[in-house]
């Protein structure tokens, strides 16, 4: 179940950067008192709660994982699931330099996650 709860955070976190993005892309503007109609920009909203939710996510793992196996997890997760989700939902540009950083970073944190006996 700790494994289920991070991975619902990473989706969590992921999900809330690449709303916000998309909050933030004209004719959507940043929420204002001045301007009522940009208060209605539901992705902004839905972004802000699931990044509440992450965060929720994220104590909930730590009181599950130790503290150098969730934040590694939780932050390589994120970044490569916002590299995945921008490329299929925002349809921005994914080059093969980004499966190789990727790549990278996912070994790069199953060494530092990594338990040596």
């Amino acid at each position: 179940m700790k494994w289920v709860i991070l991975l619902f955070g990473v989706l969590s976190n992921a999900s809330a950067s690449v709303l916000i993005k998309y909050a933030m892309i004209p004719p959507r503007k940043f929420p204002t008192v001045n301007d009522i109609s940009s208060l209605l920009n539901w992705p902004f909203w839905l972004g802000l709660c699931l990044y509440g939710l992450a965060f929720i996510l994220y104590a909930a793992s730590l009181s599950r994982l130790p503290l150098n196996i969730v934040h590694p997890i939780l932050t390589v997760g994120s970044v490569a699931m916002v590299a995945l989700f921008s490329s299929f939902i925002l349809k921005e540009h994914f080059y093969w330099t980004t499966w190789v950083g990727i790549i990278i970073v996912i070994l790069g944190v199953s060494l530092i996650t990594a338990r040596v006996s």
